[in-house]
């Protein structure tokens, strides 16, 4: 919110400085964001008369003219080039010294051509205030010379941009902050009262309000016979002073009101009013053409203003280019109205449109104030555009706006740390225009004013389903008493000052800080660190991906699509973060760069609920090095990083078990599941399905592993022992088993492994072979195992013994035999 120091002084009569201003809206919750003074650098310029102008005796195109710019300096001899140099004009002279903003040089005496020249003539484009321009500004004929030209043209105003709160739409207008300023003692707020303005005849234009849960209520009336034109400086100043470009006078008279008492209103052109009548009603679909020359879309959840020929304005947001004023207009029709806060808010969100008069009305404005707006803007446009004013016409009826609140002095110092006296406290809220109902010892009930909408409203709750009614009916009453009274405490701490309250600090909820990550936080820290170490790179994507995105990863049902999505390619919640990273890996592709790794730790969605999935793509091929051989993309590297991550978590790779059953994304016979026993799937890899590749437009090998981090269990505390290091090397010993196709190798390695605990430390599969010498439907496994004895050394009798363990363990388990 802008304001003018000269406009505040309209409602505010004081002598306090600009920093005692800005110091007391600080501490009142006004807090000031900036002070422009657009005077400040245009301050050592002053107002001439140039007395004589003869051409250059050495330049065709300049001028020396002799220039009155006041006492000590009333015949400078000036050098210019303008072509409207001319005896008698009055001009914006710079003497030496002066800083000229528009062209980033400083003036000084000296020669030009020879002759002297002892300043400058200046354009407004030179000062920074205008647009290029053939010569030097002319002012009036009446200009007297010598005068700053900042406090000629009132660019000596001082604007104020304060930040607004949610809460105080009442200081969106210049009063309501004069309001504030003077119940915290800074000056005397002046009084206002609208001139009433008689009608004489019946308004042309009538309304019909058939959604009063939208618009409760609405004024209007007819001015006839109006002239519209450029508006009174005084008031083109007011609003430029605050970043508005003055429009016309009736358009200018509505802004004015709009940030003088934060009351918007609306001129429609009557003559372009069809039917004689306005009707408040929702949307159907319509497209409306706004002020601002854009068509929107408005629909039965918005509220419209409409005549005979459709749509004229979206109610409480901007009016129609159909109907707006212009300089032609001699008859308009003034609207004045109260709108609902969410449904303006609502409807402002839908279109996408956000002006001066949606910021008002979705925060809230005086209820009470409708009439005496209508009245006093009628007035100010029968003063700068003439004319003759109807009756008022309204539809709807005002709103029971009136409301108590109850203050407890004592509140003020439990809960606010200030100890405020009674007498005070109570002052302090009638200077806010709080009026006393009753008041005892102990506390003190006031009427709120109309324009705090913030203050004693009805509170809305999310109470328990299955909470007894009277006990729910009871904790909402006890709630909207200590709300209302929380907000007069919070009025008397902002007149005392903000910066009065006592700092308290926080009681400590035990002596040793809590952990700053949670055990889920840390495991996902911790997975991107594996990955990135693993040479991946990191993304974060959307959770919302398009439907048919989705339809490729099995998971696109309808509960999980968005009714109002941000964008049309934007309307579903990702079944898995593999959605973001094959089309990431796809734009890469299409870009030059197919060989890449990329990974994600986010949440996946499902009709289930929502995951954390650690997901990794690979694409392409390895890298080449001498001695070895670009190669296509394994699902073993895939394999490998789902492991690695699960085995730095804390899963022990004895517990994994290997299946052949991946989601319908990846391909049938390259990808597997990762198990901690029959049921939990903690992890997915393998190639994606070339269907799904071809889909999204990927000619690479592509694999892919998810990590469903939800699904690893937390680690158990286990005090750790010294590790037993054994001084004895251990014995590798290889075994090669012909096994049926459909064993799996795993199966061969824990039986292995279990042959002799105390003794086989370790197994791992080192060669796959089918081929001769092996029979049709079999295979060979190569495994190699590790053997580390403890308390001595094995003798190949005892070696022997284990051996055979171990083939008679993979014999039994898997019906294999020794090749």
């Amino acid at each position: 919110m802008k304001f003018s120091l000269s406009w505040l002084y309209d409602h505010l009569e004081t002598d306090a400085t600009l920093a005692e201003i800005c110091a007391k809206l600080n501490q009142i919750g006004l807090e000031v964001e900036g002070v422009e003074n657009r005077g400040a650098a245009i301050a050592p310029f002053l107002t001439a008369r140039i007395l004589e102008a003869t051409r250059h005796p050495d330049a065709d195109r300049l001028q020396v003219c002799r220039v009155d710019a006041g006492p000590g300096m009333d015949n400078v001899q000036v050098v210019c080039g303008a072509p409207n140099a001319r005896a008698g004009l009055a001009v914006i002279f710079a003497p030496p010294g002066t800083y000229v903003p528009g062209l980033d040089i400083t003036i000084k005496a000296g020669k030009i051509r020879g002759q002297a020249s002892g300043g400058m003539l200046c354009s407004l484009r030179e000062l920074g205030l205008g647009e290029e321009s053939d010569g030097i500004a002319e002012l009036p004929e009446d200009t007297l010379p010598g005068q700053s030209y900042a406090d000629f043209a009132g660019l000596d105003d001082v604007v104020v941009e304060i930040a607004i709160t949610p809460n105080r739409g009442d200081a969106l207008g210049v009063r309501g902050i004069a309001r504030d300023l003077a119940a915290a003692g800074v000056g005397k707020l002046r009084p206002w009262l609208a001139e009433a303005v008689e009608g004489t005849f019946e308004s042309a234009i009538t309304w019909e309000n058939t959604d009063t849960e939208a618009c409760p209520w609405v004024l209007g009336r007819t001015i006839r016979g109006v002239k519209n034109g450029p508006s009174p400086e005084w008031l083109r100043r007011k609003l430029e002073s605050i970043g508005l470009r003055p429009i016309s006078a009736l358009v200018d008279i509505t802004n004015y009101f709009c940030f003088d008492l934060g009351r918007p209103l609306h001129v429609f052109d009557a003559a372009k009013l069809a039917g004689g009548r306005l009707k408040i009603c929702r949307g159907a679909g319509e497209t409306f053409r706004a002020l601002d020359g854009q068509d929107y879309i408005v629909t039965p959840e918005d509220c419209v203003m409409t005549d005979a020929n459709g749509v004229q304005s979206l109610a409480g947001i901007m009016g129609g280019e159909a109907s707006g004023a212009t300089e032609e207009t001699t008859d308009v029709f003034v609207e004045c109205a109260l709108f609902d806060p969410v449904h303006v808010a609502l409807s402002a969100r839908r279109v996408g449109l956000s002006s001066d008069s949606s910021y008002r009305f979705e925060r809230g404005v005086d209820q009470a104030l409708p009439i005496a707006a209508l009245e006093a803007a009628t007035r100010m446009i029968l003063d700068v555009c003439g004319g003759e004013a109807s009756e008022v016409v309204s539809g709807g009826a005002q709103p029971k706006w009136q409301r108590d609140a109850t203050l407890r002095f004592d509140r003020v110092r439990d809960l606010g740390g200030l100890d405020v006296t009674a007498d005070e406290s109570v002052s302090l809220l009638e200077k806010l225009g709080f009026e006393v109902q009753e008041r005892t010892a102990q506390a003190v009930r006031v009427s709120v004013p109309s324009w705090r909408n913030d203050i004693a409203q009805k509170v809305v709750l999310a109470q328990g389903n299955k909470l007894e009614a009277a006990v729910a009916a009871k904790a909402a009453e006890g709630v909207a008493l200590c709300e209302a009274e929380s907000d007069l405490v919070e009025e008397i701490l902002r007149l005392k000052g903000l910066d009065s309250v006592p700092a308290v600090p926080l009681p400590a909820l035990s002596v040793v800080p809590g952990v700053a990550l949670t055990p889920k936080q840390a495991r996902a820290a911790r997975a991107r660190r594996i990955l990135a170490a693993r040479g991946l790179v990191e993304t974060v994507g959307f959770s919302f991906v398009s439907h048919e995105e989705a339809l490729l990863f099995g998971g696109a049902p309808e509960s999980l699509r968005l009714l109002n999505p941000i964008a049309s390619d934007l309307d579903q919640m990702r079944p898995t973060p593999l959605v973001n990273l094959v089309a990431a890996a796809q734009r890469n592709a299409a870009r030059g760069w197919a060989d890449i790794g990329l990974f994600e730790v986010g949440p996946a969605f499902s009709e289930a609920g929502q995951q954390v999935v650690t997901a990794g793509v690979r694409s392409g091929h390895t890298l080449r090095y001498p001695g070895h051989e670009s190669q296509a993309v394994s699902l073993w590297a895939a394999k490998a990083d789902a492991l690695e991550v699960l085995t730095q978590l804390g899963v022990s790779p004895d517990a994994l078990s290997t299946t052949a059953d991946a989601p319908s994304w990846y391909h049938p016979g390259r990808s597997g599941a990762v198990r901690q026993g029959p049921k939990n799937v903690l992890a997915y890899f393998g190639e994606l399905h070339p269907s799904l590749l071809q889909a999204v437009g990927i000619d690479t090998p592509v694999v892919a592993f998810e990590v469903f981090m939800d699904s690893i269990a937390e680690p158990k505390r286990r005090k750790k022992a010294a590790p037993k290091l054994s001084a004895f090397q251990p014995v590798r010993r290889d075994f090669a088993f012909v096994v049926a196709r459909d064993v799996a190798a795993e199966n061969v390695l824990k039986a292995a492994k279990g042959a002799e605990r105390t003794l086989v430390t370790g197994a791992s599969v080192f060669d796959v072979y089918e081929g001769p010498h092996v029979a049709e439907g079999f295979r060979s496994i190569g495994v190699e195992v590790t053997l580390q004895p403890v308390e001595k050394s094995l003798t190949d009798a005892e070696l022997e013994a284990v051996s055979d363990k171990i083939v008679a363990a993979v014999s039994k388990a898997t019906g294999g035999t020794l090749r």
